[in-house]
């Protein structure tokens, strides 16, 4: 039995409940070893992936009449295959950091991760930004039609909750009705959903939009931030931080959400399609507000190392014992794709 299992065990099980682990996975508490940046990113991500493998699955689960053939390879589409897995790694890294259940941090980290797969099918329609590349793939309405992708979308964003409600991954009441109240605000009107709708004003789409650096700033905190924010807090709460850290690492989740956002309107100036896996230069043809644009790409480049340094301060307190994150928020600012 895996450690994974082993936690889990005393929960009644479901069809989808009881996963292995990838072979890479480490002997204590079940995380995935890795004994550089690049080598835990990558065994994080293979971990994630299995579980998010498990839970799509075509078999239906306990309280399902069924799971509708179409509708599932549309989400195995939309998840499945791709992506660096961020969100959940800096859950899984966070849950570490203060020694909280592996098992814990791994579903509330997938389920973070399927709402950010959820908003990308949906901001890939047409309605929306009208994308066909996502990770290098067709996105899910060209590979199968658009009522299918916003289902897609919705059944995605239920399963997200339901994960992380899930008494089989979290035994504490208290900390599965937390993980969803701070998920659902960061994911929602207030959050994730809320900045979308701002991001679409900022193209002209309801009347003349020309936003100032702060008025970017909010809407790109709420639109690609909160999510990233909510990712560390999530860890914090499996890991059963105090409220001073909680309060340390949602400060280093919120500055590494801006410089994730930061690089990445960089990054659509200056990469590739081909790299990116998706059509680049979209924001500057759609007039979408960035801080590219406010400030330059110098003055952008520039405001990615400040935020980097708040995030290394916020994390003082843990010493060398917080390195991965701190790499993480490097690791935002320098990549590539």
């Amino acid at each position: 039995m895996t450690s994974l299992q082993a936690e889990s065990a005393a929960s009644p099980g479901r069809p989808h409940a009881q996963s292995s682990l990838p072979s890479h996975a480490g002997p204590a508490g079940g995380y995935p070893d890795g004994a550089d940046f690049p080598a835990r990113l990558t065994a994080v991500a293979d971990a994630v992936e299995a579980f998010l493998a498990d839970r799509l699955g075509d078999g239906a689960d306990e309280g399902e009449l069924a799971r509708p053939p179409r509708l599932m390879q549309g989400m195995r589409h939309a998840v499945l295959g791709g992506g660096k897995r961020l969100r959940p790694f800096l859950t899984i890294e966070t849950a570490r950091l203060l020694g909280g259940p592996f098992a814990g941090a791994l579903a509330a980290g997938s389920g973070i991760e399927l709402i950010h797969c959820y908003s990308l099918v949906h901001d890939d329609l047409p309605a929306m930004d009208d994308d066909d590349l996502r990770r290098g793939k067709p996105t899910v309405h060209k590979a199968f039609d658009e009522a299918t992708a916003i289902l897609v979308g919705d059944a995605l964003l239920t399963l997200a909750f339901e994960i992380q409600a899930d008494p089989v991954w979290q035994a504490d009441p208290g900390v599965r009705a937390e993980l969803v109240l701070r998920t659902a605000r960061a994911a929602g009107l207030g959050g994730m959903v809320g900045g979308q709708l701002l991001d679409l004003g900022a193209e002209g789409r309801f009347g003349p939009a020309n936003l100032d650096v702060d008025a970017t700033l909010q809407l790109q905190a709420m639109k690609t931030g909160a999510l990233l924010a909510v990712s560390v807090e999530a860890g914090a709460l499996v890991g059963g931080a105090s409220a001073q850290e909680r309060a340390a690492l949602l400060a280093y989740g919120r500055a590494l959400g801006q410089a994730f956002q930061v690089a990445d309107d960089i990054l659509d100036r200056e990469a590739s399609a081909e790299a990116m896996g998706k059509r680049t230069g979209k924001d500057k043809e759609a007039g979408k507000a960035t801080l590219v644009d406010r400030l330059g790409l110098d003055g952008a480049r520039a405001e990615c190392e400040r935020l980097v340094g708040v995030c290394e301060a916020a994390l003082a307190p843990w010493g060398a014992a917080a390195e991965t994150l701190r790499e993480a928020a490097r690791f935002t600012v320098a990549r590539k794709t």
